[in-house]
């Protein structure tokens, strides 16, 4: 497994990293015993970078990682996130990121998993409400107390991402990048690389949408949030798997599957860039190991970016509401 710096901590993780969300919730049910087997597969891989967050499955995923982290600890990078705030139900309550909240979140994170000290700890969304000096403040702290390691932000704009960095460094900034989701490469990419900070990028499989797996909405549970989001809806399903259809020829060609394909193309193409492909499945986390040994030319990468133009792609990332959220 090649492996890629993270910031300028010093520290290097695995290429590729593991989402771990879908193991608790957003994709259908899901089995814990399944998961854990994965996350061990996922060690003998050499991936060695783990990403949660506390409301995944509000609070199951943090769980479900500090068991497996039990003897494990030293072998693993491990990333969450703070700031989605749900209830005792799951219910949605909002985003924070006042310095009482940052540390009431950190101590029931560190609580969960079973650990001293997170590696890599973001702000999930960004607060509108409260001044992002405040948050990295409060988050500042934690690193000087020993709680947290490395910072990061997710879903910032670029401003926020300046301003948070004169405050402390930020390691990381995570957001969705993939194919037919672009938008970093238009002026994220080149103030990360300034800053020393790496791009995280989830869902660099569109969901699992450009592996060609999903073509009907007919198997996907009732509950897969999938089913809300823009582009798996109606004519924009229509169009986009016109997409992944020119995706799947191009990796036929190169003996490949259409994941490790959208997957070398990150890898190639962004040298700074750690795509967290996520899944429950030993057999797809072996594929998109793989992808870290395709190299593709410069043609190839040419080819690939004229398949999968923005004006391409139908539909938002995320339905209206939440799209609010983003670029904070």
């Amino acid at each position: 497994m090649d492996h890629r710096p993270l910031g300028r901590t010093g520290l290097s993780v695995s290429a590729i990293g593991l989402g771990c969300m879908g193991m608790s919730e957003y994709y259908g049910p899901s089995d814990d015993a399944v998961s854990l087997g994965t996350l061990d597969a996922a060690l003998d891989a050499g991936i060695n970078f783990l990403d949660s967050a506390d409301m995944y499955g509000w609070g199951h995923n943090e769980r479900l990682l500090g068991g497996f982290l039990k003897g494990k600890r030293d072998k693993v990078v491990l990333a969450t996130k703070f700031g989605n705030v749900r209830g005792p139900n799951g219910e949605r309550l909002g985003i924070k990121g006042t310095p009482e909240y940052v540390r009431s979140a950190c101590e029931a994170s560190l609580q969960r998993l079973g650990i001293e000290t997170i590696d890599l700890y973001y702000q999930h969304r960004v607060d509108p409400k409260t001044p992002i000096e405040d948050t990295v403040g409060e988050m500042k702290r934690l690193v000087e107390e020993g709680k947290v390691r490395f910072l990061g932000l997710s879903e910032c704009s670029v401003a926020t991402l300046k301003r948070a960095h004169a405050v402390h460094p930020i390691s990381a900034v995570q957001t969705e990048y993939s194919l037919w989701t672009r938008d970093p490469e238009a002026e994220m990419f080149s103030v990360c690389e300034e800053l020393g900070v790496s791009f995280v990028a989830y869902s660099p499989l569109g969901r699992a949408f450009l592996t060609g797996a999903v073509t009907t909405l007919d198997g996907l549970a009732d509950n897969d949030f999938r089913r809300n989001n823009p582009r798996f809806q109606g004519d924009a399903f229509e169009k986009n798997k016109r997409l992944t259809e020119a995706l799947a020829a191009f990796a036929a060609a190169r003996n490949a599957t259409s994941a490790q394909i959208a997957l070398a193309w990150i890898l190639n193409k962004q040298s700074n860039v750690i795509p967290i492909p996520g899944t429950r499945r030993i057999k797809y986390l072996q594929e998109n190991a793989a992808a870290t040994a395709i190299r593709l030319s410069p043609a190839e990468i040419s080819e690939l970016d004229a398949l999968f133009p923005a004006s391409a792609v139908a539909g938002t990332r995320y339905p209206e509401p939440v799209m609010g959220n983003l670029n904070i």
